[in-house]
């Protein structure tokens, strides 16, 4: 099938591999422009984008969709049978959905309607879901409604972070994503509308990611994993920011919300329920270290009484 590929980020870039190497060609990608990356803030090209050029694949990199006459003028001349999508991170203006034989096909991290929206992997680590997946369907005016083509599942293991189960997701979805083009083709597809109730998983910000200290520790041990890397989990100490790695929960008495104990190899926060160990720590100008390694390098960490709490 003669396919035009519209995505941005890494996960993306896997999918497009996999179409690559299968039956179908890809004629051209879609994906974002380029983004200022790093200390002296150069532009750097997309995940995808680099696949793309690797195997010769004409790119665009439109800001916006809407209403631009190039792009949509390139997409009537290759004349796509259809547009997979992944992570491409822009709006499909109504009136270019139609533009490919089946339109636009977005593969999607969750088990729709279960979280819809920007973040469903983050989302169901943080909600406690232990099954979750990947979906694809035809992409229309709603957010994440259009009717489903196929799906896969997934576990969600106890100590996933968001990057690990995004990047076997990645892997599975891209498969995936690989049978929907097939099946359409075939003809072999039916498209199954979605119930119109569903959860959405909004855009993450950084102060999603910031540690609450009076919720349980259970909670708060999904939401750091949810956060890893990226935005990656936060807390404050004297007013400066520092970022966490994942935790472990544990059995602690005595420990108010936020008071930290430095013990013999250790490092423990009490939480409304329970404690969480620490794992890693990056405090500000510092690189991600292991915790104990972190206390002792503060003055006075329970050796001349000092209490210390995260705020």
């Amino acid at each position: 099938m003669r396919l035009v590929f519209a995505g941005t980020p890494e996960p993306a870039a896997v999918a497009l591999e996999r179409l690559i190497a299968s039956e179908h060609v890809v004629e051209a990608v879609i994906t974002r422009p380029d983004a200022r990356k790093g200390r002296g803030r150069s532009l750097h090209p997309s995940p995808v984008k680099e696949v793309a050029l690797n195997s010769g694949i004409e790119v665009y990199t439109p800001t916006t969709l809407k209403e631009n006459g190039e792009i949509r003028a390139a997409l009537r001349e290759i004349s796509p049978q259809a547009i997979p999508v992944v992570a491409y991170g822009n709006l499909i203006p109504a009136d270019m959905l139609d533009i490919p034989e089946h339109g636009w096909i977005n593969l999607h991290f969750s088990l729709l309607p279960r979280w819809r929206g920007a973040a469903p992997v983050q989302a169901a680590i943080a909600a406690g879901d232990v099954d979750t997946g990947a979906t694809t369907f035809r992409i229309d005016e709603g957010l994440d409604t259009g009717p489903i083509l196929g799906h896969i599942h997934a576990e969600i293991r106890p100590r996933d972070t968001a990057d690990d189960l995004l990047t076997r997701l990645a892997t599975s979805g891209a498969e995936l994503l690989v049978e929907t083009m097939t099946g359409l083709e075939r003809g072999e597809s039916t498209p199954v509308a979605q119930p119109p109730e569903g959860t959405y998983a909004g855009k993450i910000t950084s102060a999603d990611a910031r540690v609450s200290w009076e919720s349980e520790a259970a909670a708060i041990d999904r939401q750091i994993r949810a956060h890893t890397p990226a935005p990656g989990a936060w807390t404050t100490l004297c007013g400066e920011r520092i970022k966490l790695g994942p935790v472990e929960p544990c059995e602690r008495a005595g420990l108010s919300p936020g008071q930290v104990s430095v013990g013999k190899g250790e490092v423990v926060v009490g939480t409304r329920g329970g404690a969480v160990r620490l794992g890693t720590i990056q405090p500000p100008g510092k690189k991600m270290m292991p915790a104990p390694d972190w206390a002792r390098g503060i003055h006075g960490a329970n050796g001349n009484g000092k209490e210390l709490v995260f705020e």
